[in-house]
């Protein structure tokens, strides 16, 4: 083990890249100590909030790079939080780091439920979230949660945004309207109020703000994609061909403003009978991993039918059961993982110079 130095370890790591910037941990400061014992190594590194939903398995790849080039040393990664502010975003100065859009070609897939548990596991897994319900005709994120009040405006004439525990921002046209009371209106107060939701919020500082859009193919997407810079969108379908189809249609639908494919998930994968364990696929199984493939965009991950998710739903308790339920939460927290993994595989193959914050 003589070989072996402080400068060895740094440079077997130095190359790889920050998910967050793509640019490498060495580049970037972000290894911020090596402690050298006789056949044992502890190294430090620093990781955003951002990329923290990746925590385990960037520490596992470190390890792994450190003994391949050092056979037979024991090697310890510790994960220290590593400040990066985010910059402003668009006009509206937001200081969001990644936008993502979560839409579907028609209702009744799960959207709403597949946005808020997105949300949730990634705040769960050390990410700074917020939640915007963009569904203005049909509002449902306030349910699921459990949530109600009327959004303030503050001394900077901003909208305080209904909070779920103290850090996770969310803002609905359901806290500004009635359970029984509909919204009639044309598009340009369809525009106005998602514009006045995204840039009149104090949102605050996010790593992520996601996006519950209404479903099909209205041109939500487009006052979005011209107010803000968005990372990209995940398209939520069921397994039949007649939400496929209708899949592809939101595929298109993004692809046409230049918004990215993040990736397709399938919900409704599959019942798991509590009573049999017995697994019936009601609408089918894999065919939006399929119909991925064939569209050559990413495939996220499956969810299943779970009872317990269902009822949570309907009770507002889903970020209960995301918080404390490990087998329910677990599909929720593959997908979350596999989406950061898809942006930090973005920026590794575009870094990011990093920026200074503005002031």
């Amino acid at each position: 083990m003589n070989d072996v130095t402080v400068e060895s370890i740094r440079q077997a790591i130095a190359d790889i890249p920050d998910p967050e910037t793509g640019r490498g941990l060495g580049a970037m400061g972000q290894i911020l100590d090596i402690a050298l014992g006789d056949k044992d190594a502890r190294v430090t590194i620093g990781l955003t909030t951002y990329s923290m939903p990746l925590c385990e398995e960037f520490s596992e790849l470190l390890r792994d790079r450190i003994v391949a080039s050092h056979p037979g040393l024991s090697v310890r990664v510790d994960v220290a939080h590593h400040p990066r502010p985010p910059a402003r975003l668009g006009q509206a100065g937001l200081r969001i780091k990644s936008v993502i859009l979560v839409g579907s070609g028609k209702g009744g897939v799960g959207k709403s439920t597949v946005a808020a548990g997105i949300a949730l596991s990634l705040r769960r897994l050390g990410s700074v979230v917020g939640l915007m319900d963009a569904d203005v005709y049909g509002p449902s994120i306030p349910q699921l949660l459990g949530l109600s009040g009327r959004p303030a405006i503050n001394t900077q004439k901003k909208i305080e945004p209904i909070r779920l525990g103290d850090d996770f921002p969310v803002m609905s046209m359901g806290f500004l309207i009635e359970k029984d009371q509909a919204v009639i209106w044309r598009g340009p107060m369809l525009h106005g109020s998602i514009t006045q939701f995204l840039g009149d919020t104090q949102w605050g500082e996010l790593d992520y703000l996601i996006v519950d859009m209404p479903p099909g193919t209205g041109d939500v997407a487009l006052t979005l994609s011209q107010a803000i810079p968005i990372s990209g969108a995940v398209v939520v379908c069921t397994p039949q061909e007649v939400a496929l189809l209708d899949a592809i249609k939101a595929v298109s639908m993004f692809r046409k403003v230049d918004i990215p494919i993040l990736g397709m998930v399938e919900n409704m994968s599959g019942f798991a009978c509590p009573d049999c364990g017995k697994v019936f696929d009601i609408f089918g199984r894999g065919g939006t991993r399929e119909k991925a493939q064939e569209l050559g965009e990413p495939f996220l991950g499956t969810l299943p039918i779970d009872i317990t998710l269902r009822v949570a739903g309907d009770e507002g308790r889903l970020a209960d059961v995301i918080g404390q339920d490990e087998r329910a939460r677990a599909p929720f927290d593959a997908i979350a993982r596999a989406l950061v993994r898809g942006l930090a595989s973005r920026k590794q193959a575009e870094p990011s110079r990093p920026k200074l914050p503005t002031l």
